[in-house]
């Protein structure tokens, strides 16, 4: 089973359900907004992309936050207590693979490599 982690209205999540439909996968789908950040799949997540990747720093949400609370992630810990607290920081998707790898983002290429098993 592929779960794709995101927020239903973001577009590149809109284009990865899209694609995985497209190629009749089967998709459990976990809406952030709806169901939380999974704080147990965090540390995972930090440990396959780096907080740098995984804290979107170009999205709407960061550019609105305060001065502060951007200049205080600095660590791990921060990133982790930051997602939890504003979901719409991570990057979307967050993808894991019938076969346990994870995937960050959308391309249709990164996807058919998942979508095989391929190495990333």
């Amino acid at each position: 089973m592929i779960t794709v982690y995101g927020i239903p209205n973001c577009d590149t999540v809109k284009k990865a359900r899209v694609w995985l439909a497209e190629h009749g996968l089967e998709v459990a789908f976990h809406d952030f907004k709806k169901q939380g950040v999974p704080a147990e799949l965090l540390p995972a997540w930090l440990a396959a992309f780096g907080r740098d990747k995984l804290v979107n720093r170009a999205g709407t949400t960061w550019r609105k936050l305060d001065d502060a609370v951007k200049a205080a992630v600095v660590d791990d810990a921060a990133a982790t207590a930051l997602m939890l607290a504003e979901p719409s920081v991570i990057k979307r998707p967050v993808v894991h693979w019938a076969d346990g790898r994870w995937t960050l983002g959308f391309s249709a290429s990164m996807f058919e490599q998942g979508a095989s098993g391929a190495p990333k």
